[in-house]
């Protein structure tokens, strides 16, 4: 028995041996397998009755250390992150152009700063009035082709968190079948079960360079994947992601307003519970970092256009006057809409065409315009009677009025005939050149709700850069989203639109929220059909966007409560203001500038003490000096994305955000190079405890052989010993 035995002890540590070495052989074959850990066996005695039977192989197992694993999938998510927006922005570095860069947007701007000077220095120069227009030019078409190339990466960047959300379910449906295999393997005691765990660790790691996850193992061997929030991504079924991708992003398209999809998880939006991986990177680029730098263009766009264009309003062309101008403000209801004008008094004169007045007057101190104010139509009504009027200015062609689109046009009838508007501190002829304050009250209950500078200015008559976009969406300033709004009493806000000026209202309340505002228009039965409010992240802060979807120009008024003379100035403490969200895709030189450079404003028209009359001037070049001036004065710019509000010049606002963007590329670069070698660290880490180490196997593999010849020799003694035994009996 005891020879038996010894052949059956023999025979098991062979067939042990042979195993061990297969086990070697394995690893040294998968030693460059990507994701393939070492494998190992324990030997166990075998004891039958008491008595030594032999030896067996107990399960294959991995060489795993699972903190190391959890820091790699740590790691690794935020990488994914930072890879994404590392290159997104390096793409918004490149349209832009570096602070130093000769071809960046401020160099742009400084070029335009120059023609402006240049002009100023000569407004007779044909060259100068052409390079201006050819640099103002530049920088609108820059602003326009940014608009469009940041918006297309905006794009993109959803397109890509859609083809990740796809990834992620690809991945999801590798681990559920390599669950169901490692728990049907382990079940019916197969083999293999080492290798499948590493395959679902090798699409673990996959995974988490899309979306933070954590997970645990249950005692069947399959896992459970979360997101770090408690999203359940896996759970013996694939939970999937969904997402449309935008067709095409705009200025005004995000996912605060609705606009864009969010991600969505068994019907359930996800988009804010994401912390980390490619898709949070994603986002972060498509509602942050370009949206914060499409703000920054706009908030240029919008500051050029507004003080150049203020500036422009007060001069007049010549020797090519305008005969005709047509304003760029819309009015949704000009019969009830009112305007004021305070701080002056606004002149009116023509000119024949070698700019000798023709007829001159006063809107205040002549045409009898109430001190109160009157109606947008009255007013216009008093231009258009002294127009036509034989005590006026005699021309019986020429006419003012609101057109169809809603804007004020002035026209003399004759091309001999030029029309000039200019603000005076004064009613009395040669008084000095000042900007009337013009205060509108767009619904006619007798409070003002907007004030601006300049009566041409105010309508838009003499515009340089205009914008195709209207008054449809309006923006607050940046706020915090539990801001306290100042409400004491209760307040109405009434909203209108041309085709129905009374469209509709709601209350706000003591201790409402931005986010009560937000719920009570989109809430509204009267409002819902046309307007879409929201909150829009810009920096630190929240806008209260309100969209009207029709495109249509939309006005919002602070109605007067019982027995009040004036509102509680809630809009202004808010900022509540017409959106510049598009000034920089749409911003051109207004058309006629730049095919007749001759119609820009150089100077105004001159008092003459001696005749008593106005005239224009050739040489004129005040209002050329005033456009240099508003570069080199410093501007008022609200916080738009990261920068805080401020007050600087045009030229270094634009050398400011490039110049960040710069930095903040820098920045992410950095921290992804960090975290890619942190990530890289761990990875090595891993494959030096769990990987496979070839002079280690090959030892092993040394030992399992002599054990193997040992267990054969004492097999081959035994079977000698049993025979000679048997020869004998």
């Amino acid at each position: 028995m005891a020879m038996l035995s010894g052949i059956q002890t023999a025979l098991t540590g062979m067939k042990v041996s042979q195993s061990q070495m297969d086990i070697v052989g394995r690893n040294i074959a998968n030693v460059d397998t990507v994701g393939y850990t070492r494998k190992v066996a324990q030997q166990k005695n075998v004891v039958l009755a008491g008595q030594n039977a032999g030896v067996t192989l107990g399960d294959i197992t991995r060489n795993v250390n699972e903190g190391l694993l959890k820091s790699f999938l740590a790691s690794n998510c935020t990488t994914g992150s930072l890879n994404a927006q590392s290159q997104y922005l390096g793409k918004a570095e490149i349209l832009l152009g570096t602070p130093q860069g000769n071809n960046s947007l401020s160099a742009n701007v400084a070029d335009l700063q120059s023609a402006f000077e240049t002009f100023a220095s000569d407004v007779t120069s044909s060259a100068a009035r052409y390079s201006l227009l050819n640099n103002a030019n530049t920088v609108a078409s820059r602003l326009n082709s940014l608009t469009q190339e940041i918006q297309k990466l905006r794009g993109d960047a959803d397109l890509n968190i859609s083809e990740a959300c796809e990834q992620v379910n690809g991945y999801l449906d590798d681990i559920q079948r390599l669950n169901d295999q490692i728990v049907k393997y382990k079940v019916l005691n197969y083999e293999g079960v080492a290798d499948l765990e590493d395959q679902r660790d090798e699409a673990l790691r996959n995974l988490s360079g899309l979306i933070d996850l954590s997970y645990f193992t249950r005692e069947n061997g399959e896992i459970v994947i979360q997101t770090t929030n408690g999203v359940t991504l896996l759970d013996r079924y694939p939970h999937y992601l969904s997402h449309s991708a935008v067709a095409q992003a705009s200025p005004t398209t995000s996912y605060a307003g609705g606009g864009i999809g969010g991600i969505y998880v068994d019907g359930e939006d996800i988009t804010n519970r994401i912390k980390n991986g490619e898709i949070k990177g994603l986002i972060e680029v498509r509602d942050t970092s370009l949206t914060a730098l499409q703000s920054q263009l706009n908030e240029l766009a919008s500051v050029l256009k507004d003080s150049i264009n203020q500036v422009h309003n007060r001069g007049t062309s010549y020797p090519n006057a305008p005969s005709s101008l047509t304003g760029t403000r819309d009015f949704i209801n000009p019969d009830v809409q009112k305007i004021q004008i305070e701080g002056g008094d606004v002149r009116f004169t023509i000119f024949d065409a070698d700019g000798k007045q023709v007829a001159t007057t006063t809107l205040l101190g002549n045409l009898g315009m109430p001190a109160e104010g009157e109606s947008v139509t009255d007013t216009i009504s008093r231009i258009n009677d002294w127009l036509q009027s034989p005590d006026g200015a005699n021309l019986p062609q020429a006419y003012a009025q609101i057109n169809a689109d809603g804007n004020l046009v002035i026209e003399t009838g004759d091309s001999n005939y030029s029309f000039s508007v200019m603000d005076e501190a004064y009613s009395t002829p040669g008084s000095e050149q000042k900007d009337v304050t013009v205060r509108f009250d767009v619904n006619g209950d007798g409070a003002f709700d907007r004030t601006m500078e300049g009566f041409s200015n105010f309508f838009g008559l003499n515009d340089f850069f205009i914008s195709t976009a209207n008054e449809a969406v309006y923006d607050s300033k940046v706020l915090s989203k539990n801001a306290n709004l100042g409400v004491r009493e209760r307040i109405t806000l009434e909203f209108g639109t041309a085709n129905n000026p009374n469209l509709g209202s709601i209350n706000v309340y003591p201790n409402d929220s931005l986010q009560d505002i937000v719920n009570k228009i989109n809430n509204n039965n009267d409002l819902n059909g046309q307007l879409k409010a929201s909150l829009v992240p810009n920096g630190s802060g929240y806008v209260l966007q309100i969209n009207n979807t029709s495109g249509e120009q939309l006005e919002i008024n602070e109605a007067l409560n019982a027995g009040a003379t004036q509102t509680t100035g809630f809009l202004e403490r808010i900022g509540m203001h017409p959106s510049n969200a598009d000034t920089a895709g749409s911003i051109r030189v207004r058309d006629d500038l730049l095919t007749s450079p001759s119609l820009i404003s150089a100077g105004s028209p001159e008092f003459n003490p001696n005749s008593g009359e106005y005239q224009l001037n050739p040489a004129a070049n005040n209002i050329a000096n005033d456009l240099a001036e508003a570069f080199a004065t410093s501007q008022a710019f609200s916080q738009a994305g990261t920068l805080s509000s401020t007050q600087t010049t045009l030229s270094n606002y634009a050398s400011t955000f490039v110049g960040n963007l710069a930095s903040q590329c820098n920045e992410t670069e950095s921290s992804f190079n960090y975290q890619s070698e942190l990530t890289n660290s761990i990875s090595l880490k891993e494959a030096k405890l769990s990987g496979v180490d070839m002079d280690e196997e090959l030892a092993q593999l040394i030992i399992f052989q002599q054990s193997y010849a040992a267990c054969a020799q004492t097999f081959t003694a035994n079977k000698e010993m049993l025979d000679m035994l048997l020869n004998i009996l």
